[in-house]
């Protein structure tokens, strides 16, 4: 791998930082606005003074970027708008400030290209009924800043796969402190994340979010990716969700996607969810499309059959088995309810897109 020269002056002693956090700021209310760049990846984000505190994300204004910088605008016409959709409290900040997450639309008034939220929450409101749950267990790398997996030898390769997964100890787990510091600081903003571990790849973690209903598991998941990023620069450790970082005998990374519908959660819901799972091997290409923003491209690096996924050419489902495309976890056989495991999606793909697809496909037939 390459390696990047770091200013000396590129790193700043987070500990100064705290005289002036703890600055008094009166009834003001520091507000940070959070976006989804043009990538359909990245995140930006910048802050806006309110002279009161937001109780909900409807209570902010619609602010505005400069879109031409973000790749959602050209020079000439570049205001894109930001409309405020979910409001959660600031771990950096704290006090009555807040994180805002926000839909982005055009001089128009219309969606941009990368704001897949618009159409996911016409989709949650047409299957309310259902009571769509879904939880997303979100796989990401840390890296060094010169974009070597954090803790690897810089002129070699850690040991064989095997003892790092859910590991303990100096020789196994790389970043802890990034991991247990975003888990507060999600705790803190009010997501919804249920658990953490270690991968199987050294320097590779997951944390899972969930469940969530309709549109707020992709809302939650962004914000927690946000969050994810923030609390690595804190670090000087640079987080990628690449779903292949490295070439190799190594794991990808996933996002692998949790769904149920009230129906499957009930006696008998083995039945639904058998029939939800003939559905998806009807549309599996249509799903590989939704399931990375290079509509496929990035999981055929991935999703190889190899490394615990399947081939991206073949759908297949199984109970209790990581090489399919679908898995029914054994407990919800031995139940006989309960909710599936869809392992297709990429480790950067956007949630908005996994559930939308999964509610057309499995409850409005589509």
């Amino acid at each position: 791998m390459s390696s990047v020269r770091i200013s000396s002056n590129a790193m700043t002693d987070k500990s100064m930082l705290q005289h002036y956090q703890t600055l008094e700021q009166g009834d003001r209310c520091q507000v940070m606005y959070v976006w989804i760049d043009g990538t359909g990846e990245g995140m930006r984000c910048k802050t806006r003074t309110l002279e009161f505190e937001p109780k909900s994300a409807e209570e902010c204004p619609v602010w505005d970027f400069d879109g031409s910088s973000t790749g959602q605008a050209e020079g000439s016409n570049s205001d894109v708008y930001l409309y405020p959709s979910a409001i959660f409290r600031d771990p950096f900040r704290r006090g009555k400030n807040k994180l805002l997450l926000c839909e982005t639309y055009k001089y128009n008034k219309k969606p941009t290209e990368t704001n897949k939220r618009h159409t996911c929450k016409q989709v949650m409101e047409r299957a309310t009924s259902t009571h769509p749950w879904f939880g997303i267990e979100q796989e990401y790398t840390l890296l060094d800043v010169d974009k070597h997996p954090f803790g690897w030898p810089k002129n070699g390769y850690p040991g064989p796969q095997g003892p790092y997964y859910c590991g303990v100890g100096t020789n196994r787990v790389y970043g802890r402190d990034v991991v247990e510091a975003h888990y507060r600081a999600c705790l803190y903003a009010g997501i919804t994340i249920s658990g953490t571990n270690a991968e199987v790849m050294p320097a590779q973690w997951e944390f899972q979010v969930g469940p969530c209903e309709g549109i707020v598991m992709g809302d939650h998941l962004w914000m927690a990716r946000f969050l994810l990023h923030r609390v690595a620069e804190d670090f000087g450790i640079i987080v990628t969700l690449d779903p292949k970082p490295v070439e190799g005998d190594w794991n990808g990374a996933g996002a692998h996607a949790n769904f149920s519908t009230e129906a499957m959660r009930n006696e008998g819901g083995i039945k639904v969810i058998e029939e939800a799972i003939e559905k998806l091997g009807k549309h599996h290409l249509r799903h590989i499309r939704a399931y990375d923003p290079k509509e496929g491209k990035d999981n055929e690096r991935r999703l190889t059959g190899m490394h615990e996924t399947s081939s991206i050419h073949d759908f297949s489902a199984g109970v209790a088995n990581r090489g399919c495309s679908i898995r029914i976890p054994r407990q919800v056989g031995e139940d006989g309810m309960g909710y599936f495991e869809d392992r297709r999606p990429s480790s950067n793909c956007d949630p908005y897109s996994v559930t939308e697809v999964l509610v057309r496909t499995c409850i409005l037939d589509e």
